[in-house]
Parts: C-alpha cells; structure tokens; sequence
C-alpha cells in the first residue's frame, strides 16, 4: 500500500548566493528528502506505491501501511495471468487442480483520518477468466472452464503509529521513520459458485484477515513485514450439500523497496503461509498447507499521477498445491 518517497530539486530563493549553493549540495546528499515536494510530486510518489489488485488472498502486497495524505483516491484497473497448480480458494482440499486464468480487477483506495491518525479503505472486485483440470479421487482426469466475478475485497487499514493524518501542505514537510499499522480483510462471496462442482472461482463463505504490519525507512530502501490470520465461515454447499470447514492460516509477509532519483522503484517480495487444514462433514482432510512465495515489482510513472506496475511471484516451495507463476500488470491514477 502507499508511501512517502521521492526525489524534488525545486528551485529556492535564498538571499545570499553561497547559501543557496550548500543548501543544493545538502540535497543532492540526500536524495528522498521530503520538504520540497509540491502537490504534483506527491500525487505521483503515492501513486507508484498502491497495490490494490490482489490476485489471490495470498498475495504479496508491498506498501500496505506506507504513509500518504488523508483525502487521496486512487483508482486502478489490472490484469494478471496465472499458470500452474493452484486452488481458486488456497484452502479447497482439491488435488492437482492445474489451470491458466486470466484475471481483471477493479480497484479504489481513499485515505482518511481518524483519530489524528491515517486510515484507508479499500475495495477490490475481480472478474476471472479459467481455464483448469483437476484430479479426482480416483485418479481420473476432469477438465472444464469458468467465467465470472470473483470474490470481492475490503480491506480496512490503521496506522497506529508514525503515521499522522495530513493534509497535502503539511504532508510534504513530513518524514517517515518507523510506522506501526493494523488492518482487517474481508473476503465477501460475490464470486461465481456452483455448489455441485469442484471448480469454482468464489469460495461461497466469508474469510477475515486481522494483520500487523511494519514499515520502516533507511534512506531510499524500505523494510516492511506483516503478520495475518485468515478465519474462514463455513460453506454449507461444498460439492453437493456437504460441509466444508476451515482451520485458520497464518500469513506472513516479507517487502523491500528501493526508489531510484527518476522515481521509479524496484521491490522484492515474500511471503509465506502456513495451516489452514479443511474438514468435510467432520472428516480432517490431508490439506495442511505449508507455502512460500517470492516475487519483484517493477514500477514507473507516465504522467504527474498516473503510473504502471509490473508485477511477478513464483513458489519458492510448497506442500499442497499452490506450486505456480503468476504475473500482473497494473494501472494506476490517483485524485485529491
């Protein structure tokens, strides 16, 4: 999610000529200053660094908790391709389920304050095409394909500490240091669902994800890490009228940020899952999920506020499932 990063070498009227010359060379030094940004700069710093295409509920999602101005909208639109063995719902006790989708989302992200402190909403809708084969229990073979909404995403977040709510003329005098933020995930089944197939693309229950996160910030480089669980409702209409339960899975994410002087930036990604063990009609099913990912992000502006993203993830190991590529591109434009 957002942050505070860029590089502004505006012109400043000093009276004495010598001064204006040591307060150049200070800035040059130091090359994220904050101080100088005007409205223009800061729309695209925040810009570059929203996410807000998730193309799974195990994404990697860097910036969550990056400081930005209250009353910023940004809106995004994304497309992302998926390619290997993996679950619609990272949970499904579903074996071998290889499929190739093609992913589009909606996106909308608006800052607020909230107890003097920043705070942001966020609603994400995407709508999936796929393609896939599953194995059954009897080692046959079943292919089919699917089309339709996916489940949709509101993700409220809290920055409990270091992260004041400003306005964009107070905002560009800020630094940040050190941010301690919340958030909660709620996963609303709007996605299309058949309750008498194995294939689906909604999950038809609702899941929560309460998460801590950390940012902190070392000149140009930023450190993050976040720690979540998922709860899942029951679905009461798994693969005929059975019952499909859900322990919970415990997330945890990884993130490093580096933005250059063109403000572009360059990030790398992991994340790891563990748990997460189905149980249909009081039967514990053998679905413990155990899962690390890694991926990079590669992100540059093409106006004052708008910018691309590119974005992949591979699976650096895995026990169920779970073991493909996914890339995404994302565009994004951002209004006070």
């Amino acid at each position: 999610m957002p942050s505070d990063k860029t590089i502004c070498m505006m012109s400043i009227f000093f009276e004495k000529k010598l001064h204006l010359q040591k307060k150049n060379e200070y800035l040059n030094s130091l090359p994220m200053q904050i101080p100088l940004l005007n409205k223009n700069r800061i729309i695209l710093l925040i810009v570059f660094i929203l996410v807000i295409i998730p193309a799974s509920s195990q994404n990697l999602e860097p910036r969550a908790y990056g400081n930005v101005p209250k009353n910023l909208n940004v809106i995004a639109i994304g497309y992302g391709f998926i390619d290997g063995n993996v679950l619609t719902d990272p949970s499904l006790p579903i074996a071998n389920f290889i499929i190739r989708s093609h992913n589009i989302g909606l996106g909308y992200v608006h800052t607020f304050g909230l107890a003097n402190k920043l705070a942001r909403i966020q609603v994400t809708i995407p709508y999936v095409f796929v393609d896939g084969s599953i194995e059954d229990t009897y080692g046959g073979v079943k292919t089919g394909s699917r089309n339709g909404f996916g489940d949709a995403k509101i993700r409220f977040g809290f920055n409990l500490l270091g992260s004041p709510a400003l306005e964009t003329k107070d905002f560009k005098n800020f630094e940040q240091k050190t941010i301690l933020g919340v958030s909660l995930v709620t996963s609303i089944p709007t996605g299309n669902y058949y309750g008498n197939k194995k294939m689906n693309i909604g999950a038809n229950r609702w899941a929560f994800k309460p998460e801590i996160g950390i940012s902190k910030r070392f000149r140009n480089l930023y450190a993050e890490f976040y720690t979540g669980v998922w709860f899942y409702t029951q679905n009461n209409d798994y693969f005929v009228k059975k019952e499909l339960t859900q322990q919970p899975t415990f997330s945890f994410q990884a993130h490093a940020s580096y933005y250059f002087k063109n403000k572009m930036w360059i990030g790398f990604n992991s994340n790891w899952f563990v748990g997460g063990r189905s149980i249909i009609d009081d039967i514990s099913q053998d679905s413990q999920l155990d899962n690390w990912r890694v991926g990079g992000i590669f992100s540059t502006p093409i106006t004052k506020n708008q910018s691309i993203k590119l974005q992949f993830h591979v699976g650096a190991f895995t026990n169920k499932g779970l073991s493909y590529d996914e890339v995404t591109l994302n565009y994004q434009y951002s209004f006070f």
